[in-house]
């Protein structure tokens, strides 16, 4: 179980996907959780599922309000709770049109969620974590981050922004004991897709059809990899893709 038994996590974004797999990874290791996301019945299930094994508080909340981020400070500083590892997980991708035929709304919910929401939660969270004086933030970024696709644009403007936040954060607190991480994923089967295409699940699923993709749990499993390393390593970055994917162009399309 290691380091992370007996922590509290705070993770965003988990009621699906990554976030409810590094939920599910950390309480088989001990590491009690705060979960929070826009769908509260998945958290409630998702915690009466996971809280004969861990500690588990769940709290609706909405990344894209600071007003939202506040209220839930204010839930978990009346638990008494500091969270020891910070996992900034809720993201989303809306559409692939270039820019000149996209939607407004779609970027705002992107850069809302992806950038503005870290920083909102980041912001609350962190001074916590420095007054304690040790602690963990893991930033989910994306392969999109590194490389640019067509149709990508302000998804890949967003994740290429995680990537340098996770940098300057790291910066920011060089006096201090808290580690900063930024993982990666490549093409990974969630509800990612589904999102991205406004609920056209053939469309999707054609995304994860031409070869073996990366699960949740494989990131999950990263995460926790990440978290349990000694108190002087830190790992800054890990890209993490599945074995028939090289780069976001290039891939192994018969290795279903």
């Amino acid at each position: 179980m290691g380091i992370v038994k007996g922590k509290w996590a705070l993770v965003t974004g988990a009621s699906a996907g990554i976030g409810e797999a590094v939920a599910r990874e950390l309480a088989l290791k001990g590491c009690n959780l705060i979960l929070t996301a826009r769908r509260e019945e998945k958290l409630k299930k998702l915690a009466h599922e996971l809280e004969s094994k861990v500690q588990v508080r769940v709290y609706q909340s909405d990344v894209r309000s600071n007003d939202s981020v506040q209220l839930l400070l204010s839930h978990v500083r009346c638990e008494k709770i500091t969270p020891d590892f910070l996992i900034n997980n809720a993201g989303l991708a809306m559409g692939l049109e270039p820019v000149q035929e996209g939607f407004i709304y779609k970027w705002e919910a992107m850069i809302d969620t992806n950038l503005k929401g870290l920083l909102y939660v980041t912001r609350a969270f962190l001074p916590l974590m420095i007054e304690k004086g040790e602690g963990h933030v893991i930033n989910i970024g994306s392969t999109a981050g590194w490389q640019t696709y067509p149709g990508g644009n302000v998804y890949n403007a967003t994740k290429f922004g995680v990537r340098a936040l996770s940098d300057a954060m790291s910066l920011d607190l060089v006096d201090t004991d808290i580690k900063v991480s930024c993982v990666a994923p490549g093409n990974c089967e969630t509800d990612f897709s589904l999102v991205r295409f406004e609920g056209d699940k053939e469309r999707a699923d054609k995304v994860y059809s031409k070869y073996k993709t990366l699960e949740a749990k494989d990131v999950a499993d990263a995460i926790c990899y990440i978290l349990n390393t000694p108190s002087h390593v830190n790992i800054p970055y890990l890209r993490i893709m599945p074995k028939a994917q090289r780069n976001i162009y290039i891939s192994r399309a018969s290795a279903k």
